[in-house]
């Protein structure tokens, strides 16, 4: 005799940068099993397919590519999804700025968390008076081959051309699909030193995965205030 289906509860989230809805459900005992071989196996890559893997069973809604989401939308939905699933409630261990030494237990409520947005950040950006650049966000797979030990000229050039969308003028567009990396990567390369400022501010004002709290440090008695960024913060 067959055995009876199990309800699964779905609920909607809100993608920060496109402000479209999506439907998800909790993940499955096999999807968990997929994120704690990922988080045994200490790889970032690894760990990266595991939230990929989970993140495509889960989201219901019809058209959702994981594979171009946003850094800061996938540990956003990713966040969302877990606390549904195990709890929303995850407990975490930070040091305290002020002696740098003294540890402390936090518990952190991950609806709390959302994805903050610099008021100066834009993805058009003004080159001169004739051309500007629209950017596309980094996915997960494009920060983690820029982060390397040491980030060189070469890398942060690479990341670059993988984040152009598109350059225009009021005249006609060369959409980036269009071009060779080798011709994106000359042309980045000729940039002058002011314009290349417009483009690193695209990076440093992006939308980011940000939650503030405040700890007392029980040695010294001192409260401090830290602000915990990106999706290792909350599992730390």
């Amino acid at each position: 005799m067959a055995l009876p289906k199990v309800a699964k509860i779905t609920h909607e989230l809100v993608v920060p940068s496109t402000g479209k809805k999506l439907k998800y459900r909790p993940f499955l005992v096999k999807e968990e099993k997929v994120l704690i071989l990922a988080q045994e196996s200490g790889s970032q890559a690894e760990m990266a397919r595991g939230i990929k893997e989970v993140l495509s069973a889960c989201v219901l809604t019809k058209g959702f590519d994981v594979d171009s989401l946003a850094t800061f939308d996938l540990e956003y939905i990713f966040l969302r999804i877990r606390g549904k699933s195990v709890g929303e409630e995850v407990e975490i261990v930070v040091t305290c700025p002020d002696d740098g030494k003294t540890t402390v237990p936090v518990e952190i409520f991950l609806g709390d968390i959302s994805v903050i947005k610099n008021d100066e950040h834009t993805d058009i950006i003004k080159l001169d008076d004739v051309l500007s650049m629209k950017m596309k966000y980094p996915t997960i797979e494009m920060v983690m081959e820029s982060e390397v030990e040491e980030v060189g000229v070469e890398e942060s050039l690479s990341l670059i051309v993988d984040c152009i969308d598109m350059i225009y003028s009021e005249e006609e567009s060369w959409s980036a699909v269009d071009s060779t990396r080798e011709e994106l990567l000359e042309w980045v390369g000729e940039l002058e030193p002011k314009q290349f400022q417009h483009i690193e501010k695209f990076f440093s004002t992006m939308p980011k995965l940000s939650h503030t709290i405040e700890v007392l440090n029980p040695v010294t008695e001192v409260k401090n205030t830290i602000v915990l960024e990106g999706l290792g913060s909350f599992f730390a």
